[in-house]
């Protein structure tokens, strides 16, 4: 597949391959972009921005629909390409390609809620003789950066606000996951979108990331990614917008006096969706001293039942993590955290026909000086912990570096809502995994889980500014 270059498909003598991460074949092949593109890309949206910011509302809303239809008619195609070219099996795949239909559909509708407020200037003395109004306006350029663990729905994430609200946008997908976006891409180019208004180049990012970012035509930069790139980010960027989701180490609370069998269930969910590779996964459980046992047998029996295997059997619980280097680092953060005392009770190897198979993986007396406790695993890889008091859970969710989603299982409102009012992330799921997320809602944390929201709504008014305007009589 081609890169997309002001409405042309571009090519390059040096290519990509896009590796099934299951076994190894070769999926297909994208262009190895250059800075030279880079800067081409930025150019045309630059000068298709001229235009598009002043297109009308009906017309970004009938492409976003068009698109949304797109891919909902070919759902099983894109579905098979998110699983071929990344970690998720069919039916998680599925779920993605619907969930894009949402975003996209989301999209389409709240591109006509850009709404502004009259000003009363005759609020303070002097304004008497003054009237006027603000309203929103599109900021620019957008460099989108996508990560490979979602690798359609959070691309749409991105491109399905910019262009409601009349951006122009460069994206950079996932350098091992960038078909799906090409595709979407394509449905795009399809449904009419002006020439210019998306592009995509694809390449590592220290070659195309680097001077995406940093290049001041761009006026925000939408990232989705580790802290590390975040910070890299922030310091090439300049002055500009930067919206970022970088990852967590997500903690879920279960209280003696839960649903239990669904606590178990969720929770396990939450742990290997995605082999983990999830930045919402469940990594850390609290479960209350009375029922802690009980719980851990319960939740090794439940992983045991997971069926890893290839990604498009149908009956396939789980696949591999996305590259080998990944699975021999969560190898290494398993044997560290055994070596320094704590206890595997299912899974904790790799293997696979590549070796890119981690076990779904549950372990107890890891504690905060290991990786697995205050790191992101970003791996089918979870730790359980006893506590007594709630006040005392809530300590220890609260003591990682990240805020991106917390949960708790409880029949008590009074427990729920002491962990609303004290838990430190961006959002609190009650009697579910942190691993949910309607598209529609804030999406984002706190600390060193990033900056800014998405959500549809929510980025658009990131990706969007207000202007204040005055008559004077």
């Amino acid at each position: 597949m081609d890169m997309l270059i002001n409405g042309q498909w571009v090519a390059t003598k040096e290519t990509i391959p896009v590796i099934d991460p299951w076994d190894g074949s070769l999926v297909d092949t994208v262009p190895h972009g250059t800075p030279q593109h880079v800067d081409q890309a930025i150019s045309a949206a630059v000068s298709a921005f001229r235009s598009w910011r002043f297109s009308p509302v009906a017309q970004r809303m009938e492409i976003l629909r068009k698109v949304a239809d797109t891919v909902a008619h070919y759902l099983e195609d894109f579905a098979r390409l998110i699983a071929r070219e990344g970690s998720k099996t069919i039916r998680e795949a599925r779920k993605e390609v619907r969930r894009c239909v949402n975003t996209l559909s989301l999209s389409a509708e709240e591109a006509r809620r850009l709404y502004g407020q009259t000003i009363p200037f005759d609020s303070f003395p002097g304004g008497e003789h003054r009237h006027g109004y603000w309203y929103r306006e599109p900021i620019g350029v957008i460099a989108a950066i996508t990560p490979f663990n979602d690798p359609l729905n959070l691309v749409a994430h991105k491109l399905g606000p910019a262009i409601a609200g009349g951006n122009t946008v460069v994206l950079k997908p996932a350098t091992v996951t960038p078909l799906s976006a090409l595709k979407l891409a394509q449905a795009f180019q399809d449904a009419g979108l002006p020439a210019g208004v998306l592009n995509v180049v694809t390449g590592p990012g220290g070659e195309v990331g680097d001077p995406l970012v940093s290049d001041p035509r761009v006026r925000m930069v939408s990232f989705t990614g580790g802290v590390e790139a975040g910070l890299h980010i922030t310091r090439l960027a300049g002055l500009k917008k930067i919206g970022m989701e970088l990852g967590s180490n997500s903690p879920v609370i279960v209280m003696a006096d839960c649903d239990f069998d669904r606590a178990v269930a969720d929770t396990v969910s939450g742990a290997f969706w995605a082999a983990g590779q999830n930045c919402i996964g469940v990594q850390r459980v609290y479960v209350q001293r009375p029922i802690f046992e009980r719980y851990l047998e319960a939740f090794v029996a439940k992983t045991k039942t997971y069926k890893v295997g290839p990604k498009l059997e149908e009956n396939c619980d789980m696949g591999p993590v996305i590259t080998e280097a990944e699975a021999k680092r969560i190898e290494s953060w398993i044997r560290e955290a055994e070596a320094s005392g704590a206890t595997v009770h299912c899974g904790g190897q790799r293997g696979g026909p590549i070796g890119t198979v981690v076990e779904p993986t549950v372990m107890t007396g890891v504690t905060m000086a290991m990786k697995l406790g205050c790191q992101e695993v970003f791996g089918p890889v979870v730790a359980l912990w006893p506590f007594d008091e709630l006040e005392e859970a809530v300590t220890l969710a609260n003591s990682v570096d990240y805020g991106l989603h917390a949960a708790i299982f409880t029949r008590s409102l009074s427990a729920a809502h002491y962990a609303i009012k004290h838990l430190e992330c961006g959002g609190v799921i009650i009697n579910d995994s942190t691993d949910y997320r309607l598209d529609q809602m804030p999406f984002g944390g706190i600390k060193n889980s990033g900056l800014g929201r998405e959500g549809v709504a929510f980025a658009l008014l990131e990706m969007t500014e207000p202007k204040v305007v005055c008559f004077t009589e």
